[in-house]
């Protein structure tokens, strides 16, 4: 039996009560089974916050398993005031409804408040854009349906409601969101095309690193599938689509296969190529989606900046000479 009712308290919105009625499931996976509006991800965050009750107890452990007869209460917290200072800084919107829009994010600037970075983050240029976006997925990733890393360029999706956030994200969990991106490599590749599938957790020794790290060591499945674009002498223009999502996924999986992203400060220790580039040559080129209320599919395209497209101009040239 599950219903639900509004309350009135300071830190709640709604509370959620649930009967159970069938028994051996996980905590998180009963939950998201029999509560469709909310992302299994988000069901694992608000156990995580001490915002499920167990028989009238909090529970903070996801892998707990339910038994016929359990009650339990899930309490969804309002939007907590947001901290941050909206700032009038430039957006290049590639698509925009009230559900959400995507944007091509230019390399230096960080998605999120984070140490280091209080301010003059996507996340402040976003507030100026949609005053409605507070409260979206978090007071420090108001709207994020995922990241680029600093100096990754390109297309990115951002939620204007929780409606079309819990949708995205779903999206991206089942894997019919397509990601896809061009990189220049070192190097060239035996073959044409490839998968590479190898977990991916923090670096055993350098923590601002990612690395390939066993399953069974705290590695996450990552899955990045990619093909040659064009040979350029030693480099590479290669379109990569992710399978999956993980912090650096395609910076890591390049470098694991020997041939790193030009211009990568953390994962490749190779010399420039006499293009002064602001990080990696890497950008989200695509982002194909479908619309969380019509239903219908949508492609976008990012145009690459300026530095990308001059990189694979100078590396045709000398290629061709």
């Amino acid at each position: 039996m599950l219903y639900c009712k509004n309350v009135q308290a300071r830190t709640i919105v709604t509370e959620i009560n649930l009967q159970v009625e069938e028994t051996g499931e996980r905590l998180d996976l009963y939950l998201s089974q029999h509560l469709s509006e909310l992302s299994r991800s988000r069901i694992q965050q608000l156990i995580e916050q001490g915002h499920v009750l167990l028989n009238d107890e909090v529970c903070t452990s996801k892998k707990v398993s339910v038994k016929v007869g359990d009650r339990l209460s899930l309490e969804i917290p309002i939007a907590q005031p947001l901290e941050l200072l909206a700032e009038d800084i430039p957006l290049d919107i590639l698509f925009e409804d009230d559900s959400f829009l995507i944007l091509n994010k230019p390399a230096g600037i960080v998605v999120h408040p984070a140490p280091g970075h209080p301010d003059g983050t996507l996340v402040n240029a976003l507030l100026a854009h949609c005053p409605s976006l507070p409260g979206i997925n978090g007071i420090q990733r108001p709207g994020i349906v995922h990241r680029l890393d600093k100096d990754t360029t390109g297309a990115i999706a951002i939620a204007k409601t929780e409606q079309a956030y819990q949708n995205l994200q779903a999206q991206l969990q089942a894997k019919t969101a397509r990601r896809e991106y061009l990189g220049v490599i070192f190097g060239a590749p035996k073959s044409d095309y490839g998968k590479i599938d190898q977990p991916i957790g923090r670096h055993p020794v350098d923590r601002k690193k990612m690395g390939i790290v066993p399953i069974e060591a705290g590695g996450r499945s990552a899955v990045t599938h990619w093909q040659v674009k064009e040979r350029l002498g030693n480099y590479t223009l290669v379109h990569f689509q992710l399978e999956t999502g993980r912090t650096h996924q395609i910076r890591v999986h390049s470098a694991y296969m020997g041939h790193p992203i030009v211009g990568d400060p953390l994962y490749s220790s190779k010399h420039s190529v006499g293009v002064n580039l602001p990080g990696q040559a890497l950008h989200a080129w695509k982002l194909t989606l479908q619309h969380p209320l019509s239903l219908e599919w949508i492609t976008v395209t990012a145009p690459p900046p300026r530095t990308f497209l001059k990189l694979v101009q100078i590396l045709t040239s000398r290629t061709f000479t």
